[in-house]
């Protein structure tokens, strides 16, 4: 899935270059590219979906040249989570019906790339052995309020680090945060999530049949010419619902597999700094050149050849780029959303 607009990481982010498509590293690889490296271990690259809004399609050409044309799908309007893994299901129940399938996230980093295939070889075994459909979960290490929670319920055996889920939370306030970590029986929800093609199409069915009903055509429409079209007359009428509480939330055949893979959804500046190396201050620079007299845990980035100097700042995001310029306190970063809702009335949709 790769055709979100998220605004959190303004000004690098804009609506026409969201996060997914920067190389944040500076390794020469965006989210997305690596995204599909860490999919390639395990899936061939014929066997490779991307699911992103019209407007990126050229952005994920130019990206991803390996990807078969056919195998770009392009969401006519913004819809959510939901009916993206609903048309993906029906897709590839079009050329087989028994396929699995992993759902992935563009953005997100993980570190450990071994575990997190051995988590998938597990997932994949567990969801063709019957009816079900799997989350990844992460241990809850802090009470972070950015992040979708997951609540277990019943073990399915003592040594698998299966449960059913029993709830899912979304991003709760800092105190109920503290409580889920408290507990113990929240993981945070890495929206990794697996599943047979027929299951998720039965759950839609089953859970959500308006939804489902818009998609129910024959098989032969999702093999031809006319899938496209087909789509730019039902996905705008679709309602827009996140998949985790469309069918995962409410079936009784919903699992969580606990999961250390050194994950981070990468949602905000701080959940870069978080991740990235620092000096001996708590600093991170990202790709730029810079001095930081004074400063402790700040994170500095800049497009381009200038020098960057920041004195005096703590906990501060110093974001620098062609035409727009960020200084904000790390603990406000959840107003940046706002902020740019407020730059698009005041001087238009060029800056954001």
């Amino acid at each position: 899935m790769c055709g979100g607009a998220g605004t959190r990481f303004w000004p690098f982010s804009r609506e026409s270059r969201p996060k997914q498509f920067i190389d944040f590293f500076g390794t020469g690889q965006t989210l997305l590219q690596m995204t599909a490296d860490r999919v390639r271990r395990l899936v061939p690259e014929e066997n490779v979906i991307l699911i992103t809004n019209e407007q990126y399609a050229e952005t994920v050409r130019e990206q991803l040249p390996g990807i078969s044309p056919e195998h770009i799908l392009l969401e006519p309007a913004r819809r959510d989570t939901a009916p993206a893994v609903l048309w993906a299901a029906h897709h590839i129940a079009a050329r087989n019906p028994e396929a699995s399938f992993v759902t992935l996230p563009s953005d997100h980093v993980i570190l450990r790339e071994t575990d997190f295939q051995e988590a998938l070889r597990r997932g994949f075994e567990f969801v063709e052995k019957a009816d079900r459909l799997l989350a990844l979960g992460l241990p809850a290490s802090y009470p972070n309020t950015s992040y979708s929670y997951i609540q277990k319920g019943d073990p399915v055996d003592q040594n698998s680090h299966l449960s059913y889920i029993k709830t899912i939370a979304e991003k709760p306030g800092k105190e109920m945060a503290e409580i889920f970590v408290r507990s113990g029986e929240f993981l945070w929800n890495a929206g990794i999530y697996l599943w047979k093609a027929k299951s998720v199409i039965s759950a839609f069915n089953k859970d959500v049949p308006e939804m489902a009903s818009r998609f129910d055509v024959s098989p032969d429409l999702y093999r031809g010419d006319a899938e496209m079209g087909f789509i730019a007359d039902v996905y705008p009428k679709t309602s827009s619902l996140p998949v985790e509480y469309a069918i995962l939330d409410r079936a009784a055949n919903s699992y969580v597999l606990e999961a250390n893979l050194g994950w981070s959804d990468l949602s905000t500046w701080n959940a870069l700094h978080a991740i990235s190396p620092k000096n001996k201050e708590g600093n991170v620079t990202q790709n730029c050149r810079s001095l930081l007299y004074d400063c402790q845990h700040c994170i500095v980035a800049a497009e381009g050849k200038k020098v960057v100097v920041v004195s005096g700042l703590k906990d501060y995001i110093v974001a620098d780029t062609d035409n727009a310029l960020l200084i904000c306190p790390i603990e406000a970063e959840q107003r940046i959303r706002n902020i740019v809702n407020d730059i698009r009335e005041r001087f238009g949709p060029e800056f954001t």
